[in-house]
């Protein structure tokens, strides 16, 4: 079992920016990949950016090319989403993952979640 929590969520307003974090417990030892997804109410939970634990590979969704860094930290067992130029179109309950075997970065891969944290993002 591996538990996740997130924090940082919370209101911006259009250009203005936001750090998630996510700590991760439990059976941790074998992690191959972490990332954030993000769901805006009336569409499909979305991959918005990843991470692979031991060497650092990132990924991220088009639409925030640029704007979103993620990162994480091996020793505190942390990843973070660093979120700057936020936009309206960015609110959504944001969402930490836990990605076990090594493949690609789909949704069904990722097999612990955290309990989600809101953005909302303010024109």
């Amino acid at each position: 079992q591996v538990q996740l929590v997130e924090s940082g969520g919370g209101s911006v307003q259009a250009g203005g920016s936001l750090r998630l974090s996510c700590v991760a417990s439990g059976r941790t030892f074998s992690t191959y990949a972490m990332g954030w997804f993000r769901q805006a109410p009336g569409k499909e939970r979305e991959l918005v950016s990843g991470i692979t634990w031991n060497y650092g590979s990132t990924y991220y969704a088009d639409a925030v090319k640029g704007r979103f860094t993620i990162s994480r930290d091996k020793d505190k067992k942390t990843v973070a989403l660093q979120m700057n130029s936020l936009k309206p179109e960015d609110t959504a309950a944001y969402y930490c993952a836990h990605m076990k075997a090594p493949g690609a970065l789909v949704i069904n891969a990722f097999d612990y979640w955290g309990q989600g944290t809101q953005v909302i993002v303010s024109s």
